[in-house]
């Protein structure tokens, strides 16, 4: 199974996007599950439901600082070269999708909705593009591992 078929498939059991996306490349962190889990559940609806960043492209976020994040605040080179990653991350999404934004990538005229979650009816899967997208996202986070040498 490809790493976009287990987020796709993570997202068809009931996780949010950014859990669907971080549980497909969990095997690369040293990480529990049940951990990533909870880190990405907030992520969700582009942030709780914020329609804000997309949680797929959170999700990737989470990975890529897990993976090429720093702990020390004064090591501004490390600090510098994770936000490249993280800009050349988003903005392939933003080129494949035409935006990062939750709500513009779902057409939502509204900006916040309740933060109550949508039940996931055969409709939801239906009328919503977040499966293809976070695919895409697990494309490109695939891909971008590759390139820089952590998975073949």
């Amino acid at each position: 199974m490809t790493r976009r078929e287990k987020a796709e498939a993570n997202f068809m059991q009931g996780y949010n996007c950014s859990q669907s996306l971080v549980l497909a490349f969990a095997d690369l962190t040293d990480m529990k599950e049940e951990s990533l889990l909870k880190l990405s559940s907030g992520f969700g609806g582009g942030m709780g439901r914020l329609r804000e960043v997309c949680g797929a492209v959170s999700g990737m976020f989470i990975i890529a600082s897990i993976l090429f994040g720093y702990s020390d605040p004064k090591d501004k080179q490390k600090k510098d070269d994770l936000y490249i990653k993280i800009q050349q991350l988003g903005l392939e999404l933003e080129k494949t999708r035409g935006s990062i934004v939750c709500r513009e990538l779902l057409n939502l005229d509204v900006k916040h909705e309740p933060p109550v979650s949508s039940e996931r009816t055969a409709n939801f899967y239906d009328v919503r593009p977040c499966m293809k997208i976070i695919g895409d996202a697990a494309e490109i986070l695939e891909n971008f591992l590759k390139n820089n040498g952590l998975i073949k």
